[in-house]
C-alpha cells in the first residue's frame, strides 16, 4: 500500500515532528497564510511556515474534528487552543502524483482567534529568521 502525502501529513502532526516536512512539499509549493495577503511561493517559505505552524498549533489541544478527502486534495477542519483561545479553522491541501504537497491554505476563525494566531506566528517566523549567535 502506498503511503499518501495525506497519510505522511498526519503522521507528521500527529508526532509533532516537522522535520520530515522538507521532504513532502513541492519545490513549486504555495502556502497561503490566514493573515498574510500574497501567497507565498516555494518550498523553503512554505516549510518555514509550517515549521512555525508545527510549534504554534500543533498542542495537546490541537486535534482535526473533520475531513474531506478527493483524490489529489483534501479539507481538514481543526480546533486548538492557544494561550486560552479556541481556533477553529481549516487546512486545505493539494499534493501531486509523487505525494508532495503543492499547495497548502489556512483558514481561521474566529478574530480573536486569528489575531493570537497572528501574533504566536509573526513571533516563531522572527525568531527563526534572526541571525544565529
Amino acid at each position: 500500500m502506498t503511503t499518501t502525502a495525506l497519510d505522511t501529513w498526519h503522521h507528521l502532526v500527529k508526532t509533532g515532528d516537522a522535520s520530515g516536512l522538507r521532504d513532502l512539499i513541492a519545490e513549486d509549493a504555495v502556502f497561503h497564510s490566514p493573515v498574510v495577503h500574497a501567497a507565498q511561493r516555494g518550498r523553503q517559505v512554505t516549510v518555514m511556515y509550517l515549521s512555525a505552524a508545527f510549534q504554534v498549533f500543533f498542542n495537546p489541544t490541537f486535534r482535526y474534528v473533520r475531513q474531506i478527502v478527493g483524490p489529489h486534495d483534501a479539507m481538514l477542519e481543526f480546533e486548538t487552543e492557544v494561550d486560552g483561545v479556541l481556533v477553529n479553522g481549516v487546512d486545505i491541501v493539494k499534493w501531486n502524483e509523487a505525494q508532495e504537497i503543492v499547495e497548502f491554505k489556512v483558514m481561521l476563525r474566529p478574530l480573536k482567534g486569528v489575531n493570537i494566531i497572528h501574533k504566536k506566528m509573526g513571533e516563531m517566523l522572527q525568531a527563526a529568521q534572526a541571525p544565529k549567535a
